[in-house]
């Protein structure tokens, strides 16, 4: 867990937010724990929010101000907050969650997880879902997933595992050219070692992710969340025991699926078609 007096109040947004929630606690009288009991949440939550390793939903500003007569200063930077980031809204705390984790289990069964696209698959996926949409839009989505993918350029952290559905692997979004990159990327990931990734074939029918997509992230010190997402919504799930069970369904995903080393020569196998 960091330390409070680790914590520099300018490395970032979240930063200064939790060193005014710690001041504004202690300036209270109030514990951590007390704060907690006021705005219905523990108090290794609140310190999670202090050391920056959570940001408050929007509701969850608003308790705090209100337990800490603050005057609504913490609920005003948690706007400033949303409104900065280039993320769609119900994405925006994934995405921040996501930047600090230890390790990603991601379970992806039609389109290549973010983390992965490369630029010309990005393009041609959000001009396929917005055809309107202007080019310095569809372009900006390019920017922010990129921007993203910066996650796997370090050698450490975090542990990426992925299961793809073969799916995955065949629908030729952006014709065929944007494909043998877009799983040439991938393979190259693989044999780099910064990522694990298995398939799971179509011929293989039912098998026990086909649910809905949905990534896990663990943090070395905070609990492990989970995220969920469907067309233009997402979900953010905390409470232990979905959690767990999320994390139940993606070992059950993992032994279903090929080995990595069979699924690195499905994927080559299907970047090769493409190339034909």
């Amino acid at each position: 867990m960091t330390r409070p007096n680790d914590l520099n109040p300018w490395d970032s947004p979240r930063a200064f937010y939790g060193a005014e929630l710690r001041g504004k606690r202690k300036a209270a009288g109030l514990s951590q724990d007390e704060l907690g009991a006021l705005v219905f949440c523990s108090g290794a939550y609140i310190g999670q929010m202090e050391n920056a390793t959570r940001r408050p939903p929007l509701e969850m500003a608003k308790l705090l101000d209100a337990a800490l007569h603050t005057d609504g200063i913490l609920t005003r930077m948690c706007v400033a907050m949303e409104q900065a980031s280039q993320h769609a809204e119900y994405f925006r705390l994934a995405a921040e969650l996501e930047a600090m984790a230890s390790s990603i289990c991601e379970y992806a069964p039609l389109i290549v997880p973010g983390l992965l696209q490369t630029p010309g698959y990005t393009r041609a996926l959000v001009r396929a879902s917005r055809p309107c949409a202007t080019d310095e839009f569809v372009e900006n989505n390019v920017t922010t997933r990129q921007d993203r993918a910066r996650l796997l350029d370090t050698p450490e952290t975090p542990e990426a595992w992925f299961i793809l559905h073969e799916a995955v692997l065949r629908v030729a979004v952006g014709g065929r050219d944007v494909m043998h990159e877009q799983l040439a990327h991938i393979a190259s990931l693989v044999e780099r070692h910064r990522i694990m990734v298995q398939v799971i074939p179509s011929a293989d029918g039912a098998h026990p992710l086909m649910d809905a997509p949905f990534k896990v992230m663990s943090f070395l010190d905070a609990p492990p969340v989970v995220y969920t997402e469907s067309v233009h919504s997402g979900r953010l799930l905390d409470t232990p025991a979905l959690v767990a069970s999320h994390l139940k369904t993606y070992d059950l995903g993992r032994a279903a699926a090929l080995s990595p080393d069979a699924s690195l020569a499905m994927i080559r196998a299907a970047m090769e078609d493409f190339a034909a």
